[in-house]
């Protein structure tokens, strides 16, 4: 059929536009044929590289599909389009495949990195794992990036000669270190949570260099995932007012000025969707040149130059960071302390306070399966077991499991 005169101009202005090309691959990206391999030796697959097979575990990972069901400022169920940490994790994953694509880098391996990173979350968010960390402290406390790396090598059980999912060195290594080096500073291993102690006593995981650079990308995906969908979340949610948001944070509002001359009068819920989709762009186009101007620097030759660096090589330029600063500051007193907010978290804290408590004092209620096993000895062993339960549990299995242990009316 021939085309209209207006689809053969279209066409035409699409084929003068410029295509985009995959850069090369960078001389300090982590190579897979290059894998340092897994904790349990496995045939390699024909038709994955390493960090592809990671990421399909993690996908299929019982524990990534339970977080469909935790939140981080909102419960599950106040809003069917507030984000969880599955769409969160989702929106980490999409950016850093693009940042990690655009510098050359293995995106396979950043997107497995993203979509472990908040496995060890447990529900109720932050506050969550506040008051884990509260009951567990006599018994070696409560860690989420800790949890994760019990989550991704114990807690899950799907294979026949291992628990965990077995995952390669690169993708353990990258989410346990994903914000710098564990060991510096004169801290020490001791100082460690216990899991991660325990860990790195058979699986070397070198916690005292910076992490490969697709676990910094990931890292710095997840700041500009949740900066942005906090901007989204808390207007449709009534915190504050776009209006509020455009007066006192300068990069909103430069962002917002070029939506108001490209669209005049577009309606409110159109506008701070395209200010959101063009923030995203804005700070990942910082977090590549920066970068990039950092490379050029370092002139580093492979991953291992990246860990031994002494400095993180990927990262926002000085500019961008205070810009986020100015963001976060407005976000913690406009949504994170917001007093619906604030009584919402009062509410969870009660819950997982009540449930520890309980079930460590009479651990016979919980499930047959978590009456077995464990880390520790004696207390410890049981409180453990009582910590990775709860943490496992999505916001709504938390609140029902609270109805059915202290209400006389539900069975």
């Amino acid at each position: 059929m021939a085309e209209t005169g207006q689809n053969s101009q279209a066409t035409a202005a699409n084929a003068a536009q410029p295509r985009f090309s995959r850069p090369p691959r960078a001389a300090y990206a982590t190579d897979p044929a290059l894998a340092r391999g897994r904790l349990y030796v496995e045939q390699d697959s024909l038709t994955r590289t390493p960090y592809e097979r990671d990421r399909d575990r993690i996908v299929h990972a019982s524990a990534f599909r339970r977080l469909k069901g935790k939140t981080q400022v909102f419960v599950a169920h106040e809003g069917d389009h507030y984000r969880t940490r599955l769409t969160h994790s989702l929106e980490v994953a999409q950016i850093a495949r693009v940042a990690a694509r655009r510098l050359g880098l293995d995106d396979d391996l950043a997107e497995a990195l993203a979509l472990a990173h908040d496995l060890g979350h447990p529900p109720f968010g932050h506050t969550g794992e506040d008051m884990l960390d509260a009951c567990m402290a006599p018994y070696g406390g409560f860690d989420h990036n800790a949890q994760t790396l019990r989550v991704l090598t114990k807690l899950e059980r799907s294979y026949p000669k291992f628990d965990g999912l077995n995952l390669t060195w690169e993708t353990l290594e990258g989410v346990v270190k994903h914000n710098g080096p564990l060991i510096r500073h004169g801290q020490r291993l001791e100082d460690l949570p216990v899991a991660i102690q325990e860990y790195v006593a058979t699986h070397d995981l070198e916690l005292e260099s910076w992490p490969g650079p697709e676990a910094q990308i990931a890292a710095h995906a997840d700041d500009v995932a949740y900066n942005n969908h906090d901007i989204d979340d808390g207007v449709r949610a009534g915190l504050f007012t776009y209006a509020e948001l455009r007066a006192e944070t300068p990069m909103v509002e430069r962002v917002a000025a070029t939506v108001d001359r490209d669209y005049p009068g577009l309606e409110p819920g159109l506008h701070v969707a395209e200010t959101v989709r063009r923030l995203i762009g804005v700070w990942v186009n910082d977090l590549v040149t920066e970068t990039q101007r950092r490379v050029a620097e370092v002139k580093p030759t492979s991953a291992e130059d990246v860990r031994a660096a002494g400095k993180p090589l990927i990262g926002f330029s000085d500019e961008m960071n205070n810009d986020q600063a100015v963001l976060r500051r407005f976000l913690m007193e406009k949504m994170y302390r917001h007093w619906k907010v604030n009584r919402s978290r009062s509410r969870a804290k009660r819950i997982l306070k009540q449930l520890f408590e309980l079930l460590l004092a009479e651990p016979e209620l919980l499930p047959p399966a978590w009456q077995i096993g464990g880390d520790g000895a004696g207390g410890q062993r049981t409180a453990r077991r009582v910590c990775d339960y709860i943490a496992g549990m999505t916001d709504d299995y938390a609140i029902e499991e609270h109805r059915r242990l202290f209400l006389l009316e539900r069975g």
